[in-house]
């Protein structure tokens, strides 16, 4: 999550710093490729061989097929939105405030696996092997949130007790001399 202020953890970086050197990370492009590509494998396969997948299912099998693939959709765009999104604030194009603005719209926590229905043994191989991997996208993407939420919390560093006292000595030190 990215939040409206610059907050500082306690070695003095900023959520900012974080978002923009997580975001040019190996990890961060690996899930950022990985997400956009199962997005486009997905809609590959529903447009294609999963339409023709859907024709041999029965009744029971085609509701269960249409559940699940509406489910899939929805949990993909959002992920992909997450990911937009948090490009796009490391890459300048939208401020942190903005993106606070818009991250209201994404809901990571509403787009885990549903309950399993009568005829989801009958859903092809295909799609649910695109369900699978989603969902273990789906719980990565929800940790890294869950990371960049926790630094967005973190207080800024309070002053040392050694620093306090420093200060203390050399103000009493200052007024000695003069």
């Amino acid at each position: 999550m990215v939040t409206g202020d610059n907050s500082t953890n306690g070695r003095g970086e900023s959520l900012v710093d974080f978002l923009a050197r997580f975001t040019a990370s190996d990890q961060f492009a690996s899930i950022f490729k990985e997400g956009m590509g199962l997005v486009e494998e997905t809609a590959n396969y529903l447009d294609g061989p999963g339409r023709q997948d859907a024709r041999l299912l029965d009744r029971t099998g085609a509701i269960a097929y249409a559940t699940e693939s509406m489910r899939l959709t929805t949990r993909l765009m959002q992920l992909a939105s997450w990911l937009l999104l948090q490009r796009a604030v490391s890459a300048g194009e939208i401020s942190v405030d903005d993106a606070s603005k818009e991250k209201h719209r994404i809901h990571l926590s509403e787009i885990g696996a549903g309950h399993v229905m009568t005829g989801y043994e009958q859903i092809p191989v295909a799609l649910k092997d695109l369900v699978d991997r989603s969902l273990r996208l789906h719980e990565r993407i929800q940790k890294l949130d869950e990371m960049l939420s926790t630094k967005a919390r973190v207080a800024p560093p309070q002053p040392s007790p050694v620093s306090h006292q420093m200060d203390r000595l050399a103000a009493v030190f200052k007024t000695a001399r003069r």
